[in-house]
Formats: C-alpha cells, structure tokens, sequence
C-alpha cells in the first residue's frame, strides 16, 4: 500500500521523530526523544529519585548529629522550641469558631477589637460582653487627632 520512502537530505524523517517509549506520539531530541507527556514522567520520576536521595542524606545527617546533641543537657530545650511553633501554626490553620456560640464561621467573620472572631450574631461588642474598653480609646484617639493649641500671650501696651 504505502511504501516507505527515504526522507530527503536535510529534512526529518518523521518515523525517527516517534516517542522512545512507543506510545505513539512525536517525540523530539530537545526532550529525549520522548513525546511531553512521556518526558514530564520522565522529569517526575527524576525528581522523585532526588527527593529520595535528599531525606536519605538527611536522615542520616540527622541521626548523627542527634546522637550529638543528646549528650548536651539543654537539648530538651532546643527540641521543645520547634514543637511549639508547630502547635501554633496548626491553631492557625484549623476552622474558625465564634468566640461567644463556638459556631463554624466560614468566609463571613468578624474579628473584635478585643481580639477574637465572632458570627454574625455575636459580633456587636454588647452581644458577647466585650472586654475592650471603648470609650478610653475614642478618648486617646480623639486626644491624637486634635492636638493643644495655645496661642502666644500678647504683650499689653
């Protein structure tokens, strides 16, 4: 039926331009010889490699410098601190709650001045007995805005 012809000098041949791992698309020299979706397997699987050597090395490193550290006596202390950053962080990231009715608030939440979230329900300060004191802080702010003048004594003649 068809028959195969040599390719012409100076031009690809399209049968050499086939994918090395034979799933039937093009593949190029600039990618191996494989198509993009066999090369972007390719590149994971490389990086899954290195990742892997990484926390080999890692761990590794890691057992020899505990074996260090733990005849220190402070070591409790320096492994104390990371844990508690984790704990914080993890306080951060879980779901918000109102204050006041331990409610979920999702993406509509209202933050006091006191410090804590509230819903909608609780978010006025005389629905949740807020502990800011409102009225010192209007005092100061107003104190800031508008600054004492005091006009020079005239001399009297």
């Amino acid at each position: 039926m068809a028959e195969e012809q040599p390719c012409p000098e100076g031009q690809r041949c399209q049968e050499g331009l086939r994918c090395a791992n034979n799933c039937g698309f093009f593949g190029s020299s600039a990618t191996l010889n494989l198509c993009s979706k066999c090369y972007g397997d390719h590149i994971k699987a490389q990086e899954a490699l290195l990742a892997v050597e990484k926390s080999i090395i890692a761990a590794s490193s890691s057992s020899s410098e505990s074996a260090f550290w733990s005849s220190s006596p402070s070591s409790d202390a320096a492994v104390a601190a990371p844990e508690s950053a984790m704990e914080v962080a993890g306080e951060a990231e879980g779901p918000m709650r109102c204050s006041a009715c331990q409610k979920k608030v999702g993406l509509i939440r209202f933050k006091c001045r006191c410090g804590s979230t509230y819903c909608g329900a609780h978010r006025y300060p005389e629905q949740h007995a807020c502990c800011f004191d409102f009225k010192s802080a209007g005092r100061d702010a107003i104190a800031r805005c508008n600054p004492l003048i005091k006009a020079k004594k005239l001399d009297k003649i």
